[in-house]
């Protein structure tokens, strides 16, 4: 009896071809915007100190409080496997004195996340993101150059069915000025037990709550956006200005709060119409305060995270992902040993050209190798037999319209 076949773990996001194509393509259009605009990779541990996430994320976060995928290491530490970006960023910047450096720090990463959420369409519990910090300076243009980054990463894919929705989550004067108000409406509200701790903790996290009855309750909550003082007003009213003149289109959403405490100032989702109840894309903001709560300076970051699960998921439903993004530009058919030695020669030299060329391996026959050809779905074949290596010349057949041409094998790349 055969022992039973081991499954990868229920919610986690895996990516095989055909299908890996498409996650690579989506991956790489949404770093290329974030690259163009002088960010640098940074490479990040998958698990951390669970302090980091308790006191970079927030206790009152369902993040923290229910989602985190912690565990004692053999040494007897906590330890989480990251859930988000930030924090980490945050953290290995204050270590390695990034921030004592030329402002602002700014950096990319892309890579795995883990929450241990309730898997369904569009939520799993390894998932994958790509995202940015830009960490040193208060200006709003930064908030703006931030938004458009992501912007021109989906605008690149072809995206066109989401939209940015866009908030401030002011300062700390402000926020305190409108707790009071807030904490004044939810004491007249029915809380069951854990909605009043939570509460206690964060107020703003009710207006982040998703069950109907809550959403309803929050109805005639006061609202921040009416309490920001000048500062904060002006550097939102900034940040607005500055997309108007990217002509980036928005919404206002003066009861976002997105998931984690740390956000602070301009705060934004991009959200997708064609994904259903897991309709966020990608989002972030300003965190003025997380490096100070980490043990670092007082210095403010801005930054976010694009899901490459969701956008590939929505590139899907807007049909913009086409396999043949994808396919060889030649396929090589060989057809003996002297022949295979060319064609490996063939190969490395176009391909150290930029171009993406297969072999046939195996000692197939011709009929099965044009066969392989087909499923490859290469742009163009050739076969090389005697004759062909004694003539220098093949012939070059375009597998969409089946036209073929006589080229030199020393033209094939000008041809292709």
């Amino acid at each position: 009896m055969s022992e039973q076949k081991i499954q990868a773990p229920k919610g986690v996001s895996e990516y095989v071809p055909e299908r890996s194509k498409s996650f690579e393509f989506v991956r790489n259009a949404l770093i290329e915007p974030a690259k163009r605009a002088g960010y640098q990779l940074i490479e990040l541990p998958v698990f951390e100190d669970t302090e980091l996430f308790r006191r970079g994320v927030g206790e009152s976060t369902d993040v923290v409080s229910k989602e985190m995928y912690t565990f004692e290491d053999r040494g007897g530490r906590s330890i989480t496997l990251r859930p988000e970006g930030t924090a980490g960023v945050m953290r290995a910047v204050i270590e390695h004195g990034l921030d004592r450096g030329q402002l602002p720090v700014k950096l990319w990463y892309a890579g795995q996340f883990f929450r241990a959420e309730r898997p369904q369409a569009g939520r799993f519990r390894q998932f994958y993101q790509v995202g940015i910090e830009a960490i040193g300076l208060d200006d709003p243009a930064i908030d703006a150059e931030v938004i458009a980054i992501a912007d021109a990463g989906f605008k690149s894919l072809g995206l066109s069915k989401y939209r940015l929705e866009i908030t401030s989550l002011g300062d700390l004067a402000s926020r305190a000025a409108h707790r009071v108000e807030l904490s004044k409406f939810i004491e007249t509200l029915d809380l069951d037990e854990a909605t009043a701790e939570r509460a206690k903790l964060n107020p703003l996290r009710l207006f982040d709550d998703k069950r109907e009855e809550m959403k309803e309750a929050m109805l005639g909550a006061p609202l921040l956006m009416d309490y920001l003082n000048e500062e904060s007003l002006q550097h939102f009213k900034s940040v607005m200005k500055y997309l108007d003149q990217m002509e980036i289109a928005y919404v206002l959403n003066s009861r976002m709060v997105r998931g984690l405490d740390y956000y602070t100032g301009t705060t934004f989702e991009f959200v997708h119409e064609l994904l259903g109840a897991q309709s966020g894309i990608g989002g972030g903001g300003r965190y003025d305060g997380l490096m100070q709560a980490l043990g670092g300076q007082a210095l403010s970051g801005i930054g976010f995270g694009l899901g490459i699960d969701r956008v590939l998921l929505a590139a899907e439903a807007e049909g913009i992902i086409s396999q043949e993004s994808f396919v060889s530009d030649l396929y090589i058919i060989p057809l003996g040993d002297t022949a295979k030695e060319m064609a490996l020669k063939i190969a490395k030299d176009l391909r150290s050209a930029g171009k993406t060329v297969e072999i046939a391996f195996g000692d197939r026959g011709l009929k099965g190798s044009m066969k392989a050809a087909d499923k490859t779905g290469a742009s163009y074949v050739v076969v090389l037999g005697e004759s062909e290596l004694e003539s220098s010349v093949v012939e070059l057949k375009r597998m969409k319209t089946g036209e073929s041409s006589s080229v030199k094998i020393a033209s094939l790349l000008q041809y292709l």
